[in-house]
């Protein structure tokens, strides 16, 4: 992924219904008013058109001096290498984001579930705050609960299943945690409370899919669930479309990412009201990195990635950069600082490591975004902007280059 730090001026991106148009034209106008023998002009027009398709699969918004921003894999889209998370986002505490506007910051994330709505809310009021800021930023938003909806789908009919066929479908589900590893410690991390407990429901799943999968996806609820969904948050924001939507919210399984999903999107990316289509994964990142990429159809991921689980990343992370998928890095510093007390304290080791592997006097969670920033294949590290400090310090991170020291 291409790496840049910005000009002098800002460069706001083009207008969702003409960037698409910008390229052709720009083409056209090129080869304008010069007579050209045949063989040439086509040689000049695909040497024209090579450059112009370069150029546009970039696109730039609220570039400012001082912020480093790269391409987030094949959208284009030129994001700040600091993005802000929507955890903190509320009606009460979304003003200091005006400060990281100033800094430079382009990318908002949100989801229906953060805060009851109030998080898009927030954001809404933001963007009406100060006119033009829509086209100055970036915006994300997910289909919170749309997993959870399959998970009430699927223990409808589990309950209906004899004991026998119950418990050996438990059993399954249980065998392919085990096979996949996806709970061996220092690959699974737990970054918020009762994480965990999302892999039982997720594997039962997995478990009844090769037999009555067919009597729950595609069914007609689900797609309805994503479309009311978006609609809502495009209301809460104010807005028209989002850049990129995550379906699911917090994918748990390579199966989540099922096939209507796509069908869905494509209907809604026709429709103008969003662009991108994404996924969010805290647990079993690398599993859910390499689906994405198969599947062909995501353009983006953003997933738990930090100085702990990165081993088991590294690899499955330089082939979404081969096929230009992009990638945002979450639960960055979660790993070595958390807000949730039940969580507290973090454990030594994880700091030490931290402290030892990046130079510098930084504070642990600041270290942990630079050590993942380090690596070119990451477009963004998503961090909780809390308040104006919390933007000083972890917007300053953006550019920095340190020479990491071994583990």
């Amino acid at each position: 992924m291409n790496m840049s730090r910005a000009g002098t001026s800002e460069e706001p991106g083009l207008p969702r219904r003409t960037f698409l148009h910008a390229g052709m034209t720009a083409m056209a106008l090129a080869g304008a008013g010069t007579l050209v023998r045949p063989g040439r002009a086509r040689a000049g027009a695909e040497a024209a058109a090579e450059a112009q398709t370069a150029e546009s699969r970039v696109e730039w918004r609220n570039r400012q001096p001082g912020m480093a921003y790269r391409r987030l894999g094949r959208t284009g889209l030129m994001v700040s290498e600091v993005v802000c998370g929507g955890d903190p986002i509320t009606l009460d505490n979304y003003k200091h984001l005006e400060r990281a506007l100033e800094m430079g910051l382009n990318y908002l994330d949100m989801a229906p579930a953060y805060n009851k709505g109030d998080t898009e809310r927030a954001y809404g009021k933001l963007l009406a705050g100060s006119p033009g800021l829509r086209q100055k930023v970036f915006l994300t938003t997910k289909i919170s609960g749309y997993d959870q909806l399959r998970e009430r789908m699927y223990k409808e009919i589990f309950d209906g299943l004899p004991a026998a066929r119950q418990e050996a479908l438990r059993k399954r589900a249980r065998a392919l945690r085990d096979e996949r590893g996806v709970e061996k410690p220092g690959y699974y991390l737990t970054y918020f409370p009762n994480q965990q407990r999302a892999f039982e429901s997720a594997y039962l799943r997995v478990a009844m899919m090769p037999e009555y999968g067919r009597r729950v996806e595609g069914n007609p609820r689900l797609r309805e669930y994503i479309v009311e969904s978006l609609e809502g948050s495009l209301k809460r924001v104010g807005t028209d479309h989002f850049d990129i939507v995550m379906a699911p919210h917090g994918a748990n399984t390579p199966e989540d990412l099922t096939p209507e999903i796509a069908e869905v999107f494509g209907e809604l990316k026709r429709q103008g009201k969003v662009r991108f289509l994404g996924v969010t994964s805290h647990n079993d990142p690398a599993g859910l990195l390499r689906a994405a990429t198969t599947a062909g159809h995501y353009d983006l991921i953003m997933m738990a990635y930090n100085i702990i689980n990165g081993n088991a990343l590294e690899e499955p992370i330089r082939q979404a950069a081969a096929k230009d998928v992009g990638v945002i890095a979450m639960k960055v510093a979660h790993a070595v600082a958390t807000h949730h007390k039940s969580l507290q304290p973090i454990p030594d080791w994880r700091v030490a490591k931290v402290e030892r592997v990046v130079p510098g006097d930084d504070k642990p969670p600041v270290k942990a975004y630079l050590w993942a920033l380090q690596n070119p294949n990451i477009a963004a590290v998503i961090s909780n902007l809390w308040d104006e400090a919390h933007v000083r310090e972890n917007l300053a991170v953006a550019g920095k280059k340190v020479e990491l020291q071994p583990a």
